[in-house]
């Protein structure tokens, strides 16, 4: 018998879901293995079917903007090979552009409206098994518009660049030495420039406005991320929040810390510039990991991450995602481990500990710099924790364990004695996670 092409479907409308679902069943080499309703549940069903082909709407939960292409961007990181089709209701080529930005490859953008007529939608989900890529061509026909009408001038260029770095009215003044009334006056003609190009159909006017606004999305997407990062952006929500320095909050939380088993000896013999460049890979893995599953990354101390779970954001199934995100995190070193070793580079092998506790949550520091940091025995137990975790082993604290939804097989540890604890500590070495096949070094 033929095997059959798996796909996971994602779509907040589950009217949409299981028509789709319907759609592509009623051909013989398509079968639908899993259902997704929003980001997170996209990456989770990915991670735990491995389905060839993701076919997703691109608005979705929770913030109804690109949820669809960044989640299949970020599968396909995790899993190369995977096939994405897009499905849009808008014929705006700023999303096809945006998908194949990082290569067309296994890539295909299809209208909603034209799914009916015919099997445009199997025939997506074939190609893009292949490595293919299709586009619809209404999108094709937006991508190929002819070019003619004059661009912005130089001054107007720049000036726009200006305000797609997001400077205000005050700093552009003072780049230009004039006044603020003056400069205010030229972007409001230059928008009404780019809104006659844009409403004309012509390519120049298009291009600049979705300049900008890539612009302003990728200023928020990145105030986002380093807000979920860094301690200090951190601190900036907390104070939004009308949380004050030293307030303090008892908080049940899970905490990750991960350390780079032989680091000591690697740095010994690698270049360090070679060196920074592994450690920068190794934590955008590590953090895209922990941000899967809504953790937020407290720090990074060379070779380690810490990682807390429950904390800005309240998680009830704070240790399940802890443990996710660990696992996720071994998968991924795994596959950048298999390209360095291709390219004669040290690998690095994780160990994971994970405690779940009370832990005292504040703004510590002074008002030009405060940041959230956690204190507790749970923080320190962790650290302890993974010194007992070989690479690629995750050891978890009795109390993470028993938190735990569904506890995975693991060894059980102790009562074994840690340092800086009087009483021994049970623990439990979880079975490392094994590394897809495309990934493993």
């Amino acid at each position: 018998m033929l095997a059959k092409i798996t796909v996971l479907v994602a779509d907040d409308s589950v009217i949409v879901r299981e028509g789709l679902r319907a759609l592509l069943e009623t051909t013989e080499d398509v079968v639908v293995v899993g259902l997704a309703c929003d980001y997170d549940e996209v990456i989770a069903r990915a991670e735990a079917l491995e389905p060839q082909v993701i076919v997703t709407d691109i608005r979705m939960p929770p913030t109804f903007q690109r949820e669809g292409i960044d989640a299949a961007r970020l599968v396909r990181k995790r899993h190369p090979g995977t096939g994405i089709v897009i499905l849009s209701q808008f014929d705006d080529p700023e999303y096809a552009v945006a998908l194949l930005s990082e290569g067309a490859s296994g890539c295909a953008y299809l209208l909603k409206d034209g799914l009916a007529a015919g099997d445009q939608l199997a025939r997506a989900v074939r190609i893009v098994t292949t490595g293919g890529s299709l586009l619809d061509p209404k999108i094709v026909e937006a991508l190929v518009l002819p070019l003619d009408e004059t661009d912005l001038t130089p001054v107007e260029e720049e000036l726009l660049a200006w305000v797609a770095e997001g400077r205000s009215i005050k700093a552009i003044a003072l780049k230009r030495l004039t006044t603020g009334a003056e400069v205010a006056a030229s972007v409001a003609q230059l928008f009404l420039k780019l809104a006659k190009q844009a409403s004309g159909g012509g390519e120049a006017g298009l291009r600049n406005l979705r300049r900008l606004h890539q612009a302003i999305v990728d200023r928020e997407e990145q105030g986002e991320m380093l807000s979920r990062l860094l301690p200090g952006g951190i601190a900036n929500r907390l104070r939004q929040r009308g949380h004050g320095l030293g307030d303090v909050q008892q908080l049940v939380v899970t905490v990750l810390i991960s350390d780079v088993r032989g680091y000591s000896a690697i740095a010994e013999v690698t270049d360090p510039s070679r060196l920074a460049m592994q450690l920068k890979e190794h934590r955008i893995a590590a953090s895209e990991a922990i941000l899967a599953q809504r953790g937020t990354v407290m720090q990074f101390v060379g070779d380690s991450v810490m990682a807390v779970f429950g904390a800005l954001e309240p998680l009830a199934d704070h240790a399940d995602r802890a443990l996710m995100a660990a696992e996720s995190m071994h998968r991924a070193q795994f596959a950048v481990n298999r390209r360095w070793k291709g390219e004669g580079l040290p690998i690095f092998e994780l160990g994971i500990g994970l405690t779940t506790g009370v832990v005292a949550a504040a703004l510590i520091g002074s008002d030009e710099r405060a940041e959230y940091s956690l204190v507790g025995d749970a923080v320190n137990l962790a650290q302890r924790l993974q010194q007992l975790a070989s690479g690629g082993e995750t050891v978890v604290s009795d109390a993470t364990y028993g938190a735990l939804t569904i506890p995975p097989r693991a060894e059980r540890l102790g009562p074994t004695s840690v340092k800086g604890r009087h009483e021994p500590v049970t623990a439990f070495r979880v079975h490392a996670p094994q590394p897809d096949r495309s990934a493993s070094p």
